[in-house]
């Protein structure tokens, strides 16, 4: 199943196609930016019953060369297979739109970043027919933003730097100047941006403190990925409430709460759940008896 983070990784250059441009450098390919993006379809499959698709397709138009192609591919973790896979992409477009292919494969880790960087040979060993050379852009070289100000120069940048650098102990800080410049962004540019970087941190410890900065610094939003993330806080706020009122209960009523029975408490985020919990801590003689049908 593709997460949410791997959509981010990739649609972020959908939404902001010259971005590419301005991480090349980092990257070590100066290009110019495009005089205009078309982002095209992304299936790559052919009439044999394989599937392939590339994560984002665009097309480059640019002033003084000729267009060219840009896949995007967010990579979550090694995989020996992706290697063909990406070969093909190269393959397939030069022959399909007549126009010179690049692959851009963006990670959250150091480690797949890494092995995805690393040239790899098709063919004998004494003459290699192809070699593959993506660009990567991941956590080993994406820059960290944490001033406003070169948030504010280069939103877009920032909000890759905050997806890329989701499992970095300083992430917070990026996070927090992304949401400082935001409050002054027109809501129309600012509400993608929340969207992708929810997306993008997943379910990392990060998504937390997005969610709290979104709920504080941005209140006064009212897209509908702002107000998930707020709902979904008073929505923890009141389950951790609650399941503080059921072992409160069963202590006063003496009732012996094993770790593993007080765990699952604690750890529930069902509010009708415990609903049901509370009603029948009031009168259950063992915690066997208020996770009766559980």
């Amino acid at each position: 199943m593709v997460s949410s983070s791997h959509e981010a990784m990739h649609r972020i250059f959908q939404d902001h196609p010259g971005l590419f441009s301005r991480i090349s450098e980092t990257l070590g390919v100066d290009l110019a930016p495009p005089t205009s993006v078309t982002v095209l379809p992304n299936d790559l499959t052919e009439t044999s019953p394989v599937e392939r698709r590339v994560d984002t397709l665009l097309r480059w138009e640019r002033k003084d060369d000729e267009p060219l192609l840009l896949a995007v591919e967010a990579q979550g973790k090694k995989d020996p297979n992706k290697h063909a896979s990406w070969a093909y992409y190269a393959s397939y477009l030069l022959t399909k739109y007549r126009l010179q292919p690049m692959l851009l494969v963006v990670c959250q880790d150091r480690a797949t970043a890494e092995w995805a960087a690393r040239p790899v040979d098709f063919g004998p060993r004494r003459w290699p027919l192809l070699t593959l050379r993506p660009l990567v852009a991941g956590p080993h070289n994406m820059p960290v933003i944490t001033d406003p100000a070169e948030v504010r120069k280069d939103l877009a940048l920032a909000t890759l730097s905050a997806i890329t650098h989701a499992k970095n102990p300083d992430v917070g800080a990026i996070l927090k100047a992304v949401t400082t410049v935001l409050r002054d962004t027109p809501q129309a540019i600012a509400d993608p941006i929340i969207e992708l970087i929810s997306q993008g941190l997943g379910k990392r410890p990060a998504a937390e403190i997005w969610r709290n900065l979104v709920a504080v610094d941005l209140s006064f939003y009212k897209s509908y990925i702002a107000e998930e993330i707020r709902d979904e806080g008073r929505d923890e706020g009141r389950a951790e409430g609650r399941a503080e009122d059921i072992l409160r209960l069963l202590d006063r009523r003496g009732i012996d709460i094993s770790h593993a029975d007080r765990e699952r408490i604690t750890s529930c985020d069902d509010l009708d759940i415990l609903g049901r919990w509370f009603d029948r801590a009031i009168t259950a003689a063992s915690t066997t008896e208020v996770f009766a049908d559980q």
